[in-house]
């Protein structure tokens, strides 16, 4: 009796520890407008605060779940925690943008470490119907936690400063390594192979990295040639040129070739017996493989859209970070109610029934905040489609984690865990890049086009024009709309007439929910492309035994 009830309870740390890695995956959504502030930062650098901690989780979470299976997973999320509290250490006191991104990738390390080992403990721990509601309120979990992000760092930024949204890290980090210690029994997998896939990893890291730089950094550097707008890329003495071929596609092209080079690389280990950072075998496993790309699709669409929203609440409706972090309350309070009726689906519909129940929910959200969200109405307009959506996210992500590892053999559940959640992070990291070049892309065409059209500037001559929509338009993307709610001001102190100025400022604001709108389309886009993803997931009730499978790692 006491083992079971341990056990339980130390399922409660095991989803501690995962929510600090979610939570700070959203965490810095609502903080952005006073780290902006603060540290001077342009739009691309916010991506970066953003996608550094994602990104290295993402290329990492192939090699730390692989070495939690063969040293121990307890002792890999307990080093992981550490990592993590330190690196929340120095992302609290960092003073430019530089030193907030390195502690920011820091983090994705502990986090890469965390998000395999949780999962794989959790499946090592339960068995049968227990397994299930375990998987459960891990992935309600995960569902709750992107929304309360933003909340408890604007609830920090407000109250206290930016600095505390990574500094509360520290006391809760080290509470859950004292529960782990206490109630979590370590586990491990038996007859691992020797040796680490090194240079599996290597290629992982470059493909992952070389991608999601080009899906970032493409509007300033110019997806094909140099864009004579925007910078020179340049790191220390190294330049690229200044006009011709831009470093993005070669960037792309460098991704490829790492792309061809892993699949290579590790289909020859397995056939050699050696391990390898992912076995592609996994794939061959339907359940896994369609999952995978339905989770892999699904985080595209969830995770762009909530950074994008927290940047118009904030921006356009000039609401303070606790305030936005309030709205997205709906989102989480969605999310919980789903994980309510979940237990009641469970008994009356397979684990992907509920899945694609979610999906659909979510896209119906997304769809409502494409169309129903308004500058005049303010928040309320999307709160209900927050609510809808945040159902659909908590009934997705509970159940869908149980559906990819339903077939999985037992002596590959780290590895499995590591991948699958890879490709969730993958997903993420993949959705920021692109629903956020969207958002500002899209920031910047119709901002301008808006200023060029305004009735207090059309006696001006067209390229006088389009010369003065430059100014907001550019300034709207590089301040991620922080500066919308004081453009007015701004352009008075350039010495530009109020009325020019008041207009300026209204188009600004328009603009930049049409962005928040195009950016939203794209979401639903990605949610039903995952809907549809999840037509290939088994339609039977899944196994009780896994099946007997040799493997390699």
């Amino acid at each position: 009796m006491i083992k079971l009830r341990n056990r339980w309870v130390g399922l409660v740390f095991i989803s501690m520890a995962i929510s600090l890695v979610v939570i700070d995956s959203t965490i810095v959504n609502t903080i952005f407008p006073d780290i902006i502030q603060s540290l001077a930062i342009r739009s691309s650098e916010v991506q970066w605060v953003q996608e550094s901690y994602v990104l290295v989780l993402a290329s990492m979470l192939l090699v730390w779940g692989s070495l939690a299976d063969r040293f121990g997973r307890r002792l890999i999320l307990l080093f992981g925690l550490g990592i993590f509290v330190a690196a929340s250490f120095r992302a609290g006191f960092a003073d430019d943008a530089t030193t907030l991104i390195i502690a920011r990738v820091i983090q994705g390390v502990g986090g890469a470490m965390i998000l395999p080992s949780t999962l794989s403990l959790v499946n090592a721990n339960f068995q049968g119907k227990d397994r299930g509601i375990a998987f459960a309120i891990w992935g309600s979990t995960i569902g709750a936690m992107v929304a309360i992000g933003p909340v408890i760092g604007g609830w920090l930024a407000t109250n206290l400063s930016w600095s505390w949204a990574f500094l509360v890290n520290i006391p809760i980090g080290l509470f859950i390594i004292l529960g782990l210690l206490v109630f979590v029994v370590e586990s491990k997998a038996e007859n691992t192979a020797k040796g680490i896939d090194f240079i599996g990893a290597f290629f992982s890291m470059v493909l992952f990295g070389f991608l999601v730089f080009a899906l970032i950094e493409g509007r300033l550097y110019g997806w094909l040639f140099v864009n004579p707008l925007h910078r020179e890329f340049q790191i220390g003495d190294f330049k690229w040129a200044k006009e011709g071929i831009s470093i993005i596609p070669i960037a792309l092209l460098v991704a490829l070739i790492a792309l061809a080079a892993f699949v290579l690389y590790e289909r020859r280990r397995t056939q050699a017996g050696k391990p390898v950072i992912l076995d592609l075998d996994l794939f061959k496993i339907s359940s896994f493989r369609n999952g995978s790309l339905a989770a892999l699709i699904v985080s595209l669409g969830e995770f762009g859209l909530v950074f994008a929203i927290p940047l118009w609440l904030q921006g356009v409706l000039a609401l303070d970070a606790i305030s936005a972090g309030i709205v997205l309350l709906w989102l989480a309070g969605g999310a919980l109610l789903a994980s309510v009726l979940g237990g009641v689906l469970s008994n009356r519909f397979l684990p992907v029934q509920s899945v694609r129940l979610g999906l659909a929910l979510e896209a119906i959200g997304v769809l409502g905040i494409a169309i129903f969200s308004s500058n005049s109405v303010g928040w309320w307009s999307i709160a209900v489609w927050l609510l809808i959506y945040g159902v659909g996210v908590g009934l997705a992500t509970a159940q869908l984690t149980n559906v990819i590892m339903v077939d999985v053999p037992l002596e590959q559940v780290g590895q499995a865990s590591g991948t699958q959640s890879t490709t969730r992070q993958i997903g993420s990291a993949l959705g920021i890049a692109v629903l956020g070049t969207i958002l500002f892309t899209s920031s910047t065409s119709y901002v301008g086009h808006y200023v060029e059209n305004q009735q207090s500037i059309s006696e001006m001559n067209l390229v006088t024009r389009q010369t003065f929509a430059s100014i907001p338009a550019n300034y709207v993307t590089e301040t991620s709309g922080v500066i919308i709610k004081d453009l007015d001001k701004f352009l008075m102190n350039s010495k530009v007439p109020k009325e020019i100025a008041d207009e300026a400022k209204a188009n600004s604001e328009r603009g930049f929910l049409d962005a928040v709108k195009t950016t939203s389309y794209a979401a639903a886009l990605f949610l039903g492309l995952g809907l549809v993803a999840t037509v290939g997931l088994e339609r039977k009730k899944p196994k009780k035994k896994s099946p007997a499978k040799k493997t390699s790692a």
